[in-house]
């Protein structure tokens, strides 16, 4: 069952087992507000048991891409089109972040974009391969983030 994402009143429900629950819930509560302000469009999770395809499908895009395969257990995704974007997000235990962009016209932007919570360390599986820049954010307080642009077709 699909759980809106509140932006106003940050919860951690879903997210208890995080180390850092609080700023993995200002993450998740930052990406809301974005898609709320920008689309208009509310975001809402399902449990990693019910999201195993968006997360199959992020696995996916992260192996065939770059042979990248995530240590840290899903927690909760979302995929959904808005303004011609399919957009899927997971949120993993440890405090990552990771969405993908697929515009679905040809010429399109396609990426996947990593967000750290506040307060965990760069995974080591990204830890040698991406640079990380700080954003403030009054949601989540410091948010670092990288991506890379996808060359193949999903």
């Amino acid at each position: 069952m699909a759980t809106e994402v509140d932006f106003q009143t940050v919860s951690t429900e879903g997210l208890e087992s995080s180390p850092v629950a609080d700023a993995l819930a200002g993450l998740r509560a930052n990406e809301a507000r974005y898609f709320k302000n920008k689309y208009d469009h509310v975001f809402t999770v399902e449990p990693a048991a019910q999201a195993q395809d968006e997360i199959a499908h992020v696995a996916r895009i992260l192996k065939e891409e770059r042979d990248i395969v995530i240590e840290a257990k899903p927690l909760e995704a979302t995929r959904f089109t808005v303004d011609g974007i399919q957009w899927t997000y997971v949120f993993y235990d440890n405090g990552l972040s990771i969405n993908v962009l697929y515009t679905l016209e040809e010429s399109g932007k396609r990426a996947v974009g990593f967000k750290l919570s506040d307060g965990m360390e760069v995974p080591p599986e990204l830890a040698s391969r991406f640079k990380f820049a700080r954003q403030k954010s009054k949601l989540a307080g410091t948010i670092r983030g990288s991506y890379f642009v996808i060359k193949g077709e999903y």
